[in-house]
Order: structure tokens, then C-alpha cells, then sequence
């Protein structure tokens, strides 16, 4: 009998390491952009979804907006449309805004709707169109200093936060898909996910902005180093934001909109990772790079994973 407690020990000490992050974390509210790989791989998937029903259990209140660009790209291949992107941003036909809205609201978001609540009856899907959780200003790009139409691309005006509170408040999950009906012109546009679920951290005064990604972290000096950035300030991060690479811009621009409206911590981890959000939230180490208002400059590494 004393040899078989023994081996349950570390498991005990694994447990007892996350006490002060649940004490902290209690009653708070995360929200997560679910992209990249974990979106893709069904494993990652699965541990996405569980480590997201852990946080309910653990008592936070998680808040999921996803996109679904791969996913989006392959229907429109399959109907022979051309996907095509200008200064990042997929130019949005009326007829592609169709396959946009079908894929995110009835695909992506269906499926996650299904692996969260494979756990009970928790998730509840909606997209920013929803009791106008997401109001949307037409957005242009900036291509050599000028203006370019590309079509149902969005960006948000006005975030009305009441469905997606009243749903916490409730004990559910909501999944939002990043759409949005702009309250001038009626049309519904494609609004880009790390930006959306950056807005929405800010308007529900959410505790952390978790973005899933394709990489460990930013990089301080990539490609010579792949040394990752453990922390850093919304000063230091605007800084080097003309310096990134282009897929990391609205990620680290959200993280940055975040913190400078309220929310304590944003953090960008490696979506490749099973458990990566847990590692983030529950342990000393922390997987990502964390950015946090300025003022806060002046914590080691090693305490990462405590605002």
C-alpha cells in the first residue's frame, strides 16, 4: 500500500503547483482565438476542447472566437473561386462572403460546439451577427499609401457584450464566429478573428486574451534565434510591431489593443502544444510570449504564468 501512494505523489504535487493560479483565475474570464494547427489536427482539437471545459470546471469563465481561414480557402477552391489576398486580408466577394458565413457558422463552429460539449451541455454557438454582439465598419486596404476596396471585409465598430454575458452568467460556453452586419449598409462582413476576439476581451474586461498560433511565441530576433520572448510590455511589443512577420501583425496588434484597454494579460502560445492553454494558465513555466499594460515591466520570467 505505501509503495502504491508513492507513485501517485507527483500527480498530487502537478495539482497543488496549479492552487495559486486557481485561486487568481477564479470567477474571471478568458477569451481564446482558436486558429492555426489546433484547428486542423483532430488530437489538438480534442485537447483543445477539454482544456477549455477544464477552465469552466476550474471555475473561470471561457470565451471561444474562431476563424477558420484554411477551411474557408478549401470551399472556395471546391466551388472555383479564386482566393485572393491583398495586404493580408482576403478580398470578400458577395458570393465568397456567402461561403464565409456557411463555413465559420455552420462548419467550424458546429464542430467545436460538438467536441466541447462531447464534456455536457455547455457550448452554445453564435456569431457576432447574434442579439448584435459584433457591429462592423467596412474596411479598406492600404496598399502603397492608397485605399483599396476589398469588398466584405470588416472591421468592428461596437461591441454589445450582453448575449455573451448573460451566457456566462449562465454557465455556458459561447463560441463566436467572427462576422459581423454593419449597422450602415445591412451587409454581413468577414471580420478578421484575432482582431474580433481582441475587442471582445477588451469589452468583457476579460482577465487574459489567449491567441493560439503556429509558433512557440514571438521571437526576439528570428530568424538568426529562436529564443522566445517571454514577456514584455505594450510599449517594448508596439515597438517592434513594424518588424513582424505579416501573420503575427494582428495577433500581436490585438494582444497589444487588449492590454492597453483593460484586460491584465495577453499572451500568444503555441497552439501545436496539447494542453497548451493549461500549461499557460496553471504552471510556473507558461508556452508563449506574454504582454502586459506598461508599469508591469518589472516581473522575472520565471513568475510567467502569474498575472
Amino acid at each position: 500500500m505505501t509503495a502504491r501512494k508513492h507513485t501517485a505523489l507527483p500527480k498530487a504535487q502537478t495539482l497543488i503547483e496549479a492552487l495559486p493560479w486557481l485561486t487568481r483565475h477564479h470567477g474571471r474570464t478568458v477569451v481564446i482565438k482558436f486558429g492555426g494547427n489546433a484547428m486542423i489536427d483532430d488530437e489538438l482539437k480534442a485537447a483543445f476542447a477539454q482544456d477549455v471545459v477544464f477552465l469552466r470546471h476550474a471555475g473561470l469563465k471561457p470565451v471561444v472566437v474562431h476563424g477558420g481561414g484554411p477551411q474557408i480557402s478549401a470551399h472556395l477552391d471546391k466551388l472555383g473561386l479564386v482566393s485572393e489576398f491583398k495586404a493580408g486580408l482576403r478580398v470578400t466577394s458577395p458570393e465568397a462572403m456567402d461561403v464565409v458565413r456557411m463555413v465559420l457558422a455552420g462548419q467550424v463552429q458546429r464542430e467545436l460546439v460538438g467536441l466541447l460539449n462531447q464534456h455536457g451541455p455547455l457550448a452554445v454557438g453564435m456569431t457576432g451577427e447574434d442579439a448584435h454582439t459584433m457591429t462592423a465598419t467596412k474596411r479598406y486596404a492600404e496598399i502603397d499609401g492608397e485605399r483599396v476596396d476589398i469588398g466584405r471585409v470588416g472591421e468592428i465598430a461596437e461591441i454589445d457584450t450582453g448575449a455573451i454575458q448573460a451566457l456566462l452568467d449562465d454557465g455556458r460556453i459561447p463560441v463566436v464566429s467572427s462576422i459581423a452586419r454593419s449597422a450602415d449598409d445591412g451587409h454581413v462582413y468577414n471580420v478578421n478573428a484575432d482582431t474580433a476576439a481582441a475587442a471582445l476581451a477588451a469589452a468583457l474586461n476579460a482577465e487574459t486574451l489567449m491567441v493560439l498560433t503556429d509558433v512557440e511565441g514571438l521571437y526576439e530576433d528570428w530568424p538568426n534565434s529562436d529564443d522566445v520572448i517571454s514577456r514584455l510590455t505594450a510599449t517594448e511589443l508596439e515597438k517592434l510591431l513594424p518588424d513582424l512577420a505579416s501573420g503575427m501583425v494582428p495577433k500581436m496588434e490585438g494582444c497589444l489593443h487588449a492590454v492597453r484597454n483593460g484586460v491584465t494579460t495577453a499572451r500568444v502560445i503555441d497552439g501545436r502544444v496539447q494542453h497548451s492553454i493549461l500549461l499557460e494558465i496553471f504552471t510556473d513555466e507558461g508556452v508563449g510570449t506574454m504582454v502586459v499594460p506598461d508599469g508591469n515591466a518589472h516581473h522575472t520570467t520565471a513568475t510567467q504564468g502569474e498575472s
